[in-house]
């Protein structure tokens, strides 16, 4: 007798599809308006990137409880839990930001409360993704599932894109620079309510496993997380010995993914600093987060770009991804660096974000096809630590070394790129296709 084929209803996918949206377009938005909170409260440049870096060190450490928690607690559950802590975050971020911008707060007591309620998006806002994935993948038929999980992925690069694009908007005049921030707010509350209104937290048909999703930044890739949920559908197999670190299969990719991820990271993590100090915009911040913003969303879009269209087309290999990348992301980074007007950022920023683009889903995906599909989890998880990893140091570092003179900040992240494409050039092995 023959298995009638589910699928989760549109409705309720629109609503899956809304969560992963908001959480990673509401970081990205403050990550364009950050620099120029920051040059508004004169705080120093490296302290609002430390700010950023604390938010990216808790999603490291707790987004793999929170995947490990969704089986125990449900999925539905968590997802309202990362929710949750996303409008919390962004709500109190932005009231704190509003009372320092409006004198009623010392500049130092502002950035340590908003440090400080900051967390609540790392800590719990990584609670969400991996949910939405578990849930996915364990009520959809084998033939629908990669395409669910592809369109719910999706949307988490979708929104790396909307976040610095729509701020600039959500600057308003009485709010100011605090309007993104109470904007996206809103936003999640009325996702929360959805969540709680439309989907119900039925028992699942399937058994899954939310894969961990890197922090979320301008730089993501988007359909890593799907493929990696893809494969952590009930595996059945042999319990075998747990891949190390230090497994020569992996070693070189996950090597290549440390270098190329502080380039990236760097890069993130100094652009809206340039912007304001290139075009002499420290003196106006709102319009600085307006300019970083579309740089930002040119870049994220050369992303989407590399990862949706060249690597299907070309039929990339990892290994030629990851190289081509790095050597396009060394030349835009170069390019940034020497650039002192808004048309040459852009065109540097964008070529860099291609390349890192490339990158990005090249090494994934040469970690990935070096190990059997019985270590694919623990794979997966060990290329997720790599990418979030980077968010934690490397952009204050790069912020550090850019105050102390701004070629020698680019000329590290370009050595990064460049060291990666000559040490990987004899050190990764040709495999197949990453498309």
């Amino acid at each position: 007798m023959a298995t009638p084929s589910h699928s989760i209803p549109s409705d309720r996918m629109a609503v899956l599809f809304a969560v992963m949206l908001v959480a990673a377009a509401g970081n990205t938005a403050m990550q364009s308006i950050l620099p120029a909170i920051g040059a508004k409260l004169h705080i120093p440049d490296v302290w609002v990137s430390l700010a950023f870096s604390w938010s990216a060190l808790l999603w490291v450490l707790t987004a793999p409880h929170w995947a490990r928690q969704s089986d125990k607690r449900g999925r539905k559950a968590l997802m309202a839990l990362g929710v949750t802590g996303f409008l919390l975050s962004m709500a109190l971020c932005g009231l704190m930001l509003w009372l320092g911008l409006s004198g009623w707060l010392a500049a130092g007591t502002t950035f340590i409360l908003f440090a400080l309620f900051r967390s609540l998006y790392g800590g719990l806002g990584s609670a969400a993704p991996p949910a939405v994935q578990a849930y996915v993948a364990a009520r959809t038929d084998p033939e629908q599932r990669t395409q669910a999980l592809s369109l719910v992925s999706s949307s988490f690069g979708l929104g790396t894109v909307i976040g610095p694009a729509i701020a600039p908007f959500f600057i308003l005049p009485v709010v100011g620079l605090a309007g993104p921030l109470l904007v996206f707010a809103l936003i999640g509350f009325g996702v929360l309510v959805a969540l709680r209104w439309r989907l119900p937290d039925d028992v699942p048909r399937f058994a899954a496993r939310g894969a961990i999703v890197s922090y979320p930044t301008t730089g993501a890739s988007p359909q890593t997380a799907a493929e990696e949920a893809e494969e952590q559908v009930l595996d059945q197999s042999e319990p075998h010995p747990p891949l190390r670190w230090t497994d020569r299969r992996v070693r070189p990719w996950l090597f290549a993914g440390l270098l190329g991820g502080q380039a990236q990271a760097m890069v993130l993590g100094v652009i809206g600093f340039l912007i304001l100090d290139r075009l002499n915009l420290r003196p106006r911040p709102d319009e600085g987060a307006a300019m970083t913003g579309i740089v930002l969303m040119a870049g994220a879009f050369a992303t989407l770009l590399s990862q949706w269209g060249l690597i299907p087309i070309l039929k990339m290999s990892p290994r030629t991804a990851v190289l081509s990348g790095a050597a396009l992301g060394g030349t835009g980074t170069v390019l940034t660096g020497l650039s002192f007007d808004f048309h040459g950022i852009i065109i540097g920023f964008a070529l860099a974000s291609l390349g890192f683009g490339l990158f990005r889903p090249g090494f994934t995906a040469g970690a990935s096809l070096s190990v059997p599909r019985r270590d694919q989890g623990s794979v997966a998880g060990m290329t997720a630590s790599i990418n979030g990893s980077a968010y934690i140091v490397s952009p204050a570092v790069g912020v550090l070394l850019y105050n102390w003179h701004p070629m020698v900040a680019y000329t590290l992240m370009a050595g990064f790129c460049g060291w990666l494409v000559l040490w990987g050039w004899s050190a990764l092995q040709p495999d197949q296709p990453t498309g």
